[in-house]
């Protein structure tokens, strides 16, 4: 049995506030485990300690109970995060530099030099679609454009495990639709993904399991067809149905005994919609 990419173990994390007197529980007894190659969802409202159990995972924050571990080796250990590239949910880069200063900046750190660096650095912005920033300042990048050279920045060193904290915040449709592709890349080359976001349609579409979090709790996790199957309903999807064979159809449903419950058409999602209108035209 293989090891997994990510195992969190009955962690708690308690914040302190010294002068109300006071602790605030921020994660309580959180057990989840990502296996290589999987795009694992965390989900959960604003302050439910999805960030915080991520920064526990990297070593950033220590847990008061419990452990985490990347592939098999301690998350407080330094060498456990060698392959693992990270986007938090608002990067902070040095603004004077360029975006394709940004990235080698990030490379060396990491241990590339030369022309494999700059070559790497180069296909990324190529990959996020910032080739006409690449020698803009940052300063001068917007919210979109900040996660995308953040992104960029995670996969500098082609990690095998990369967190990524609200990838898509502050990022405009077609932006969001574009990081969406590269996270399903990042899944065919087999990467593992892990993730947190509050687009709950993209998540469906990306993710292969889900955990949902709620006051530093972990209420329901599973596969993504687990968690929205209706029990005890069937759809059926019917492409040129007369009046006719739609009445026949349904009294033939009446008289087994069941309920139908609905007869509609499919709808497209508000964003297939949107990036059609606003594709651009050949």
């Amino acid at each position: 049995m293989s090891i997994p990419a990510v195992q969190i173990e009955n962690i708690t994390k308690i914040f302190p506030v010294p002068l109300r007197r006071r602790r605030i529980m921020a994660v309580r007894n959180l057990s989840l485990t990502v296996q290589p190659g999987e795009v694992y969802g965390l989900l959960g409202p604003n302050g439910c300690g999805k960030s915080t159990t991520l920064k526990m995972l990297l070593g950033l924050v220590k847990p008061n109970h419990g452990r985490a571990l990347i592939c098999g080796k301690d998350s407080r250990e330094y060498r456990s995060r060698r392959d693992v590239g990270f986007l938090p949910e608002n990067p902070y880069f040095y603004k004077f530099l360029t975006a394709t200063e940004t990235l080698v900046f990030y490379g060396r750190i990491c241990g590339m030099r030369g022309s494999a660096l700059k070559k790497r650095a180069e296909e990324l912005i190529d990959l996020v679609g910032l080739s006409d920033a690449r020698d803009r300042r940052v300063a001068g990048f917007s919210k979109g454009m900040l996660q995308r050279i953040g992104l960029a920045q995670a996969l500098i060193q082609d990690p095998s495990l990369v967190i990524l904290d609200e990838p898509t915040a502050g990022v405009d449709p077609a932006g969001s639709h574009q990081i969406r592709d590269l996270i399903l890349d990042l899944k065919k080359r087999g990467k593992t993904v892990l993730l947190t976001s509050h687009l709950l349609e993209q998540v469906q579409e990306i993710c292969d399991r889900v955990g949902i979090m709620a006051r530093g709790e972990m209420i329901r996790e599973g596969s993504l067809d687990e968690l929205v199957r209706v029990e005890g309903q069937t759809q059926f999807i019917v492409e040129n149905a007369t009046p006719e064979l739609r009445e026949q159809m349904e009294q033939l449903i009446n008289k087994s005994g069941a309920k139908l419950v609905a007869a509609r058409q499919p709808q497209r999602s508000l964003e297939s919609v949107f990036l059609e209108l606003t594709a651009p035209r050949s």
